[in-house]
């Protein structure tokens, strides 16, 4: 018997006890005077028992009074609780868990307009596009050493990566002409990623970039020994010293296939002197090593990688974004990864800088945008031909 109907019960019991008192007092009354009992004390008891008969309908206002009551109480709290709850939940899901977590462009929301030039050839496509463009700047501060630009296709799960040489002519207004190095794009990023991200996406016909991810070598050295190494193929020997570099730099790696460690793979993507192609070819193993190091990573599990790198590297990407990217990569294989080094020409002689080839340029965006890894003009040069685990020299 649950407790309305207790109440209900004792509520009963309270006017049948007055009404029986009220009688005999009516009785005595009518002893004492010789008059029967009145009409109105009849009137009272039945207006009493229609009471307690009335008992369901009673009961059935006071359950729509308390519901009422208990839907007004929950709307308050959602009001008052849960819709601040939300936006609360939905600013956490706009931070972001790397160490920086700073939006491109100190602190201040980047714009998809600011980093894509309506002037661009490609500024309808790029605009229409679903790709997601990530900058990732391998810093020595307080130069970039390494740049590359992964593009993300969620519909077809490809991912080209495009290396930008670390000589690339791009003029900077303010320096003096004979200031050779910082006309340099790696020269660009000065401790801000939203300076190399307007420089590479102009070199790049205006290309949208979405997030960027500034990885420094000791970053590298911790996410490349928690998933156990590279697996590489070195085909000779690799022996560079610089005194002078803080700390002084040594490299001496051997030859042969073998699982470059945390060190040795910072190591390996610091080595300049040995390429015939000079930066190119150091590029083209960068490529390489990437690739390998991408896949390793798929095997031992993105996410231990992306715990370690969280707390490493330094990135606007969001929590929200993130579980985005996520969800769509799902099913990513390491053979839908492409790579690209800007088609360039090099300058023979000091300063040593790399001109962009603007039609190949284009040539390669189209290509990259159609997804027609078939078409692949003559300056873009493809990763896909190079075999997984070599360099080429």
């Amino acid at each position: 018997m649950n407790a309305e109907r207790k109440r209900q019960k004792r509520h009963e019991k309270r006017v049948m006890k007055l009404a029986k008192k009220r009688q005999k007092e009516e009785k005595k009354a009518a002893k004492a005077s010789g008059v029967r009992r009145s009409a109105s004390a009849l009137s009272f008891s039945n207006s009493a028992v229609g009471t307690v008969k009335g008992g369901k309908k009673g009961k059935s206002t006071n359950e729509k009074k308390r519901f009422a009551r208990i839907f007004v109480t929950a709307l308050a709290a959602f009001l008052v609780v849960l819709i601040p709850a939300a936006f609360a939940i939905n600013g956490f899901l706009e931070t972001s868990p790397f160490k920086g977590g700073l939006n491109l462009g100190q602190g201040e929301e980047v714009k998809f307009e600011v980093l894509v030039d309506p002037e661009s050839p490609f500024f309808a496509e790029f605009s229409d596009s679903e790709r997601i463009n990530i900058l990732l700047m391998g810093v020595n501060p307080p130069l970039t050493d390494v740049l590359m630009l992964g593009s993300f296709d969620p519909e077809t799960k490809h991912v080209d990566i495009i290396s930008i040489p670390r000589d690339t002519y791009y003029y900077r207004p303010g320096y003096a002409e004979t200031d050779y190095a910082q006309f340099k794009i790696n020269a660009a990023y000065r401790g801000d990623p939203l300076n190399t991200a307007k420089a590479v996406s102009d070199v790049l016909c205006g290309i949208p970039i979405n997030y960027y991810a500034v990885v420094e070598y000791d970053d590298i050295r911790k996410i490349v020994d928690e998933m156990g190494g590279v697996p590489m193929y070195l085909e000779k020997d690799m022996n560079y010293d610089d005194e002078w570099d803080n700390p002084p730099l040594h490299i001496h790696l051997k030859a042969g296939q073998q699982t470059l460690s945390g060190d040795d793979s910072v190591k390996f993507l610091r080595f300049r002197k040995g390429y015939a192609e000079g930066d190119i070819g150091r590029i083209k193993a960068q490529q390489v090593w990437m690739k390998n190091a991408m896949s390793q990573a798929i095997d031992y599990g993105i996410l231990k990688v992306a715990d370690v790198a969280f707390k490493e590297i330094d990135s606007n990407l969001t929590y929200k974004a993130i579980l985005s990217l996520g969800t769509k990569a799902l099913g990513i294989e390491a053979e839908n990864i492409t790579t690209y080094t800007m088609p360039n020409t090099p300058q023979p002689e000091p300063p040593w800088y790399v001109y962009p080839k603007q039609a190949e340029i284009e040539d390669m965006l189209r290509e990259i945008y159609s997804i027609k890894p078939d078409t692949t003009s003559e300056g873009a040069i493809s990763g896909s031909a190079i075999e997984d685990g070599q360099t080429e020299q």
